[in-house]
């Protein structure tokens, strides 16, 4: 890969009702000149920068507070990280851990957007009855 080009992988959150078909379905039609390659967890894309971070922004238009782009620092197909060379998924467990936490991030997003404060976080230490009685209240209902 050259310093022209770019890989990028399109993580959807586990909240999202978009697919990984989807995503690749769209991705196609933008008729850039990418390589899309679908993944269990969204896709990878890979190309002219300029044509992959074009990609990124319009498919993330699709649910922009779930899908979400991360950089790949091999190309698509590299053998260094094929699981069909090397029996595993190298790095899969890192990107699981963060595709769990991705609901988390979109709560965030959610509440910026509706300009609302976000929880301080408070000095650790064992949390009173009255605070544990709010929380179950904010989460319960």
């Amino acid at each position: 890969m050259n310093e022209k080009n770019e890989t990028r992988m399109i993580v959807i959150a586990p909240s999202s009702e978009i697919t990984p078909d989807q995503v690749v379905r769209f991705l196609h039609s933008l008729g850039k000149n990418i390589a899309i390659k679908e993944t269990c967890y969204g896709a990878m894309i890979e190309g002219k920068k300029e044509d992959v971070q074009l990609a990124v922004r319009e498919v993330r238009k699709l649910d922009p507070n779930r899908i979400y782009s991360k950089l790949r620092g091999f190309p698509v197909g590299d053998q260094r990280r094929c699981r069909a060379l090397h029996g595993s998924r190298p790095g899969f467990t890192q990107l699981e851990k963060e595709w769990e936490m991705l609901s988390l991030i979109e709560k965030g997003l959610r509440a910026a957007e509706k300009n609302e404060r976000i929880a301080e976080k408070k000095k650790k230490g064992k949390l009173s009855m009255d605070d544990f009685k709010r929380i179950v209240k904010e989460v319960i209902g």
